[in-house]
């Protein structure tokens, strides 16, 4: 099999230090090298990872720096790909935002959180307004989403019909929610025939709990890697080009669904 037909992938679930970017950015370059070390090409970690997730009035402040590019400062010096979370300054305010950066350092995409879970994301951040773009990255479609985005199913359906073969998304998951991480991320693997990388934050800060579990599903539905549900832990898979043409050819689903139905 050709090289062109597979991707080796990490998956890095982490405590983030809260509102300490320079600890984050060399935990993140530790990882990175980690990952690479073990045949990784792409590297994803978790939501609002530069930062920390619940830092209150400091995501204002952190936003304004240029955390897209110290992101890929990191990613072009360890020489591989990267997909992460942090604050993003807009023209419409603060977004909770993943970042897509190849191993040379180039910004391939960002994703604006689009559905805000709770009272604390709609306090500090601005929903986004546009589905996650898809990136060609060594010949496989990639698509984006964060945490609560993946539990609408519209928005993974929506990647799947543009190609997309991996879905990454960067996560802070919390109790009691548990069983998005344990059925969901499967379930929404097999019924878009495409891998989905979950990648969970763990630890705690002054408002959550996070659980860890993250996990790589396969497009058979099936769990090719699990972490536990504290500590950091890194996740290999290999997306294979094979194995989604397989699963494809089994489930009918997306070249089945009827869009053209009106609602009665």
């Amino acid at each position: 099999m050709s090289s062109a037909d597979l991707l080796h992938i990490a998956v890095w679930q982490a405590e983030s230090a809260r509102a300490d970017v320079e600890s984050n950015l060399a935990a993140l370059a530790r990882a990175a090298a980690e990952a690479k070390a073990h045949g990784a090409e792409l590297l994803i970690g978790p939501e609002m990872f530069v930062t920390g997730y619940a830092i209150g009035d400091s995501i204002n402040t952190l936003a304004q720096r240029p955390l897209a590019a110290e992101v890929a400062a990191v990613a072009r010096e360890q020489g591989i790909a990267i997909i992460i979370g942090g604050p993003e300054q807009t023209t419409r305010g603060v977004t909770n935002a993943v970042w897509f950066v190849d191993e040379h350092g180039a910004l391939l995409a960002t994703h604006h959180k689009v559905q805000l879970f709770g009272e604390f994301d709609r306090a500090f951040f601005v929903q986004g307004e546009s589905a996650s773009p898809v990136v060609t990255f060594k010949g496989f479609t990639i698509g984006m989403l964060i945490c609560f985005d993946v539990e609408f199913p519209e928005n993974t359906r929506r990647l799947a019909l543009a190609g997309a073969d991996l879905i990454a998304v960067p996560t802070a998951q919390m109790p009691p929610f548990g069983l998005v991480n344990e059925h969901m991320i499967r379930v929404r693997a097999w019924e878009n025939s495409a891998y989905v990388a979950y990648a969970n934050q763990v630890g705690t800060d002054d408002e959550y709990r996070y659980l860890g579990q993250s996990v790589i599903a396969s497009p058979f539905g099936e769990h090719l890697a699990e972490a536990p549900e504290s500590g950091e832990s890194f996740l290999f898979a290999t997306i294979d080009r094979a194995e989604l043409s397989a699963a494809r050819a089994q489930n009918p689903y997306l070249e089945q669904v009827r869009t053209d139905l009106p609602v009665q």
